[in-house]
């Protein structure tokens, strides 16, 4: 281990394996070490025994759930949008042959006490029953102007500025209901809160754009994709990419132990060993002192047997419950996964219940989301705190990353990555790809 490394990666979490693989890639050497013995960090899939392990401690799974072997239970989970940023950064990185995604069936919206399929376009706006039929006429103007918005057009900008204007100030020429609003921000553009209404309407906008095409590029009923065999793959993937251009990987390195002179990081120690560096990237746990904490999730893990009631038996979907619909200050999710995505036992399915925690209590605070599921046939609770990093990257060349939030998709997770690389490199990726070269993957 007394080398020196060009980087420094600690942790397997899906965020720091990304960035080891495109670092790899772009010909430095990298040593990536984990204080676990298995890959994922926080991000992990684990068997059934394991995520008994984890809430029951010495406990057995019964018999009548199957074979541990068959579950592969995310702790992190998230569909990936299926013309979205991390699917181009797989296929910038080249790691797409590692890895065979299924479309997800559904993508839903909780609305007056109901869930509903979110409506993605002009056509679904006029047939959907979230609206009523003059706010069907004002929706449907709203989503033809999004569909043919084209940033470098300016005859699409209908004479506004949408880096000017805020998303409250483009949505009110439409007059549309505070409902409507509410499906579109939340369960379209993706938005967790509704801090985005007063932000420049370009984002929320190209956020929509983004469902559409998402949609569009499989016609499965939802935007999204996922692995086979769960989100587990994605680490071991980019590990992989890491390691076919020389990057070096070392599991079940306890005590990993930054080391800095004059203020600036010059190694890391394990075991008595130091590897020398330039920089180090790592998520927070591993340099809290440098780290704050933003905010708490909660979550309820699921397995029962039966699809979520009232998503048109959708082995795998998701259902957004906006902020408004409970009273709350963000958004509740729900996840849902099944053999279909080979990550339990036929007949079995994973749910999961996940948002931003208000209070301590996070099963009365999931309730609302759980009693959506129907009956369960085991639940687990739990939260875990979200951080930032608060150091000067530039100065200590410490590149830590945001703990992950409770949405249930990818498309930030995968801008904090970008971020970081720009950060570490200096250089922006290029992700202007054919996603047709995807396709060999997808079934």
């Amino acid at each position: 281990m007394d080398e020196e490394y060009d980087v420094i990666v600690l942790g397997t979490g899906l965020k720091e394996c990304i960035l080891s693989g495109l670092l790899s890639v772009d010909g430095l050497k990298v040593l990536h070490m984990d204080k676990n013995n298995y890959y994922g960090g926080e991000s992990s899939s684990l068997n059934l025994i394991q995520l008994w392990k984890r809430f029951r401690g010495e406990e057995q799974p019964p018999e009548n759930l199957g074979a541990s072997r068959e579950y592969n239970v995310d702790m992190i989970p998230k569909f990936m949008m299926a013309n979205g940023t991390l699917v181009r950064v797989l296929i910038h990185a080249n790691v797409t042959k590692y890895l065979n995604f299924k479309a997800v069936d559904g993508s839903f919206v909780y609305n007056k006490g109901k869930i509903h399929k979110v409506p993605a376009t002009d056509v679904e706006a006029l047939k959907s029953p979230l609206m009523g039929l003059f706010e069907k006429r004002r929706a449907r103007k709203f989503f033809v102007f999004v569909q043919d918005f084209n940033e470098s057009d300016p005859k699409t900008h209908h004479g506004m500025d949408l880096s000017t204007i805020t998303a409250r100030q483009l949505i009110s020429k439409y007059e549309l209901e505070d409902h409507t609003i509410d499906f579109i921000g939340h369960a379209l553009a993706l938005h967790f809160s509704d801090e985005y209404l007063d932000k420049p309407a370009l984002t929320f906008v190209k956020r929509m754009k983004l469902y559409a095409e998402s949609l569009a590029r499989f016609q499965s009923g939802s935007p999204y994709i996922y692995p086979m065999y769960g989100l587990g793959e994605l680490p071991q993937a980019f590990a992989r990419l890491s390691a076919v251009y020389g990057g070096t990987y070392m599991l079940n390195k306890p005590d990993c132990k930054v080391e800095y002179e004059d203020g600036v990081v010059v190694g890391v120690t394990s075991e008595g060993e130091t590897a020398k560096c330039k920089k180090v990237v790592c998520d927070p746990s591993y340099l809290p002192d440098k780290a704050e904490k933003v905010g708490k999730v909660a979550r309820a893990v699921i397995i029962m047997s039966h699809p979520i009631p009232d998503t048109h038996e959708s082995h795998s979907a998701q259902v957004i419950i906006p902020q408004k619909q409970l009273g709350r200050k963000s958004d509740m999710y729900l996840f849902c996964c099944s053999y279909y995505h080979n990550v339990a036992p036929k007949g079995k399915y994973i749910a999961f219940v996940l948002t931003e925690a208000e209070t301590d209590d996070p099963e009365a605070e999931l309730k609302p989301g759980v009693d959506l599921l129907g009956p369960v046939d085991e639940i687990f609770y739990e939260t875990y705190d979200r951080y930032k990093p608060t150091n000067d990257c530039d100065s200590d060349h410490c590149y830590i990353s945001m703990s992950y939030d409770p949405s249930t998709h990818f498309e930030s997770t995968v801008e904090d990555v970008l971020a970081m690389y720009n950060k570490i490199t200096g250089k922006v990726i290029d992700l202007s790809v054919d996603l047709s070269a995807a396709s060999a993957g997808e079934q």
